[in-house]
Formats: C-alpha cells, structure tokens, sequence
C-alpha cells in the first residue's frame, strides 16, 4: 500500500492539518459544518446529474461502480461522536472532516486551440495560467493554496472579483478554513509572504459547489484532473467566464491554475 505518511517530515497529514486547524484556531464544530456542507453539495450535484464525468468501472467479481460511493450526508449529532484520528485525545481532526483513501483516475484530453479544432472537437475549456509554490513543509504543508492564488492571479491580469468559480482540494475541512483565514488576513500576507495586503477568501457561493475531495474522495494523483474538469462543467451550467482551481501537494508544494470556459 502506499504510504500516506508526509515523506518530508514522516508525519502523516493529519498531524499537519491538526496543526493547521490549532494555529488558525479552527474548530472541531466548523470542521464538522464544513465536511457537511461538502457532502451535502455532492449528493445534490450528483441526484441533479451533474456528475457526468464519472466513468462507470467493473469492478471484477462486482457489481460495476457507476458513481462515487463516497458520498455520505450526516448529521452534526453522528459526526461529533467520533474521536480525533491522529492528535489524540485533543484533536480535532478526525475521519469524518477529512478527505477519505480511494481508488480513482483520471484523464483530460490537452491541446492547442488549432489542433482540437483541426480534429473536430469542440474544447470545454481554455488552461489561462498555472503557478507551483512550495513552503515550508513541516508548518505551512497545507497552505499552498493562499500562496498560489495570488500569483496566478497576478499573472493572469486578473481579480478575485473576476472569478466565477472556485474549485480547491479539500485534503481536510480544518486545512480549508485556514486557507481561507489566511487568504483574508493582512496580518499573514505581510508577515508570511511578503505582500501588503490580503487576496481576500473566496465566497462561498463560488466555492466547491459540487462537493470536494471530503465528499468525493482523493485518489491520489486523479484530483487534480477531477477539479479543472469540474472547474469546466460548472462554468458551463453557471454562465461563468473564469474558474480558479487550487490544491496542496506533498512535500509543501502547491498550485493554482485559471480555466477559462470555451466560447459557446
């Protein structure tokens, strides 16, 4: 099995994103609301068919997985009942606000404008720009996305308020709700990155609307894929123009990529 643990510091990411929600002061009842809110999110977007890239797989001597089974709504009352998963007994990190182990890939089909067209396909979506970042990985493991986003938007010529998408990887609820405290701190972007001002978080109208990773798991290395694609299809469905994708990787790396829908 591959190990899950964080192979720059030999801690799991649990440990990092305890660590994560403790310094932003993230707690156990907001981590719980927000892995709800994603659940919630996916189980509407799936009963609505919005989930369309999901290909069905035969799962040898099994029924044929034709939809995520992830997907659990709970209640507040069920999910405060477990214990912390990896900072125990004070933690607040535990299996149901974290993004869950799964089998998964993916696969997206790139190229340029004139080749797409030359073949006869019709392009969903343009890749504008993308950044990488990396921090340090035993403190800020987590928190690529606040450092991404503004870089890419910087490079795009862009805005938050341009935005009408945004798709992040839910690795954990907590790790999330920093990234979002932090994106709207002045405090941090002065002393932590050099900045004179804040990016701003994303509203949560805009954000992870489909569900995320809490909700629809992290195949390892398929995530990526599975956030640009539905950046895309909801782009289409909302009558936006720009989407703004972000994840955290291991070793304290990160990125940010901008998607623009393709003329329809």
């Amino acid at each position: 099995l591959p190990a899950v643990a964080e192979f720059s510091t030999s801690e799991t990411m649990g440990h990092s994103a305890d660590r994560l929600a403790a310094a932003f002061a993230i707690s156990r009842l907001e981590q719980d609301e927000y892995a709800l809110r994603s659940h919630t999110l996916a189980k509407k977007a799936q009963d609505g068919g919005l989930l369309v890239d999901v290909v069905p797989f035969k799962v040898p001597g099994k029924d044929t997985v034709t939809k995520d089974n992830g997907i659990r709504p709970s209640s507040m009352e069920q999910m405060g009942k477990l214990k912390p998963a990896f900072v125990k007994p004070y933690g607040t990190v535990t299996a149901a606000n974290s993004s869950f182990l799964t089998d998964g890939a993916s696969a997206v089909l790139l190229m340029s404008e004139e080749k797409a067209l030359a073949m006869g396909y019709k392009p969903k979506a343009y890749l504008r720009d993308f950044v990488y970042v990396s921090q340090d990985p035993k403190d800020q493991l987590l928190l690529s996305p606040t450092y991404a986003t503004p870089k890419v938007l910087e490079k795009a010529g862009l805005t938050m308020a341009d935005i009408d998408v945004f798709e992040f990887h839910e690795a954990f609820a907590g790790q999330i709700l920093a990234n979002l405290k932090a994106m709207d701190s002045d405090w941090f972007a002065q002393n932590y990155m050099g900045r004179n001002s804040k990016v701003g978080a994303p509203p949560l109208e805009k954000f992870n609307n489909w569900g995320g990773s809490l909700s629809l798991g992290h195949p390892f290395g398929a995530t990526g894929c599975r956030l640009v694609i539905t950046a895309a299809h909801r782009l289409k469905k909302e009558g936006g123009q720009y989407g703004l994708v972000a994840a955290c990787a291991a070793g304290g790396q990160g990125h940010a990529m901008i998607v623009e829908l393709y003329p329809q």
